[in-house]
């Protein structure tokens, strides 16, 4: 009976111990199984945390696109330097090599001296530099033979027709264009531009009347040299005020269309639908 109750008892714990052991194993097996959901969780959350990241990001306007939606003088959406071409007349204008601007600014400056202040006349300066150059010249190529240097070389000056034609195509664009626009100016469906046209044209002629064409000339090209490069380096303090001074203009313009402008009779509509 002993020995029958220790075989027993070895069957009763060796099968404990599997039930335990089985136990074990599925705690184990369902601790990982938790841990795998937990994780898979933990990497959705990630990656959806990602997704709005990157949608938050794209979404995000540019710094380009605010600087382009920043107001502008004049509505221009171009850098200045392109604005005036982007070429050689544009470094000469906003002073990218200050030699030359210095140059073309001082040769101006001498050519004003000399007319205005001088009082030297257009054609007598150029009848007395040709009379210098062709004298010098002369008497350069007839003493070369007697001093035994070489004659001067005065080069062909020859203007290519492809070029010619060119400047003269787009002169001919530009003034059509002029003409286009005096001409809706001039027919009343812009009353606008009609106003600006002629306070424009009024300041001119007051300004005129102080000083001639030659000082007036110089005026606009002293101010061409300056106020682009001013403008360019105080860009947005300049274009912040500008945007002020605008929506003042456009209130009082509103206030005087209200009170003037609609009570004038237009002329007829450009788009008028014909009978």
């Amino acid at each position: 009976m002993a020995e029958y109750h220790d075989e027993i008892e070895p069957k009763g714990e060796s099968f404990m111990d599997k039930i335990t052991e089985k136990i074990q194993r599925d705690d184990s097996s369902s601790s990982d199984s938790d841990s795998e959901k937990k994780k898979k969780h933990d990497d959705e959350l990630k990656k959806k945390h990602d997704d709005e990241l990157k949608k938050k990001h794209h979404d995000a306007p540019s710094p380009t696109s605010m600087k382009s939606k920043i107001y502008r003088l004049f509505g221009r959406e171009k850098p200045v330097h392109k604005v005036f071409g982007g070429g050689k007349p544009a470094d000469v204008f906003l002073w990218r090599n200050k030699k030359i601007s210095a140059s073309v600014l001082g040769g101006a400056t001498a050519v004003w001296v000399f007319f205005e202040l001088l009082e030297y006349h257009l054609l007598t300066l150029v009848c007395h530099v040709l009379i210098l150059a062709f004298a010098v010249l002369f008497l350069w190529a007839n003493a070369s033979k007697f001093i035994n240097k070489s004659p001067p070389r005065i080069p062909e000056v020859r203007i290519p027709e492809d070029k010619f034609l060119q400047i003269a195509a787009g002169l001919r664009i530009e003034i059509n264009q002029a003409l286009d626009t005096l001409r809706n100016i001039a027919s009343g469906r812009d009353l606008k531009k009609f106003l600006g046209v002629v306070a424009g044209l009024w300041v001119l002629s007051i300004v005129g009347s102080w000083c001639n064409f030659l000082t007036l000339f110089y005026i606009a090209f002293v101010l061409l040299h300056t106020i682009p490069v001013v403008y360019e380096k105080y860009e947005d303090q300049i274009d912040a005020f500008a945007e002020k001074a605008m929506m003042e203009m456009k209130k009082q313009y509103a206030v005087f269309d209200a009170k003037v402008v609609s009570k004038i009779p237009r002329g007829p509509l450009k788009d008028k639908k014909r009978a």
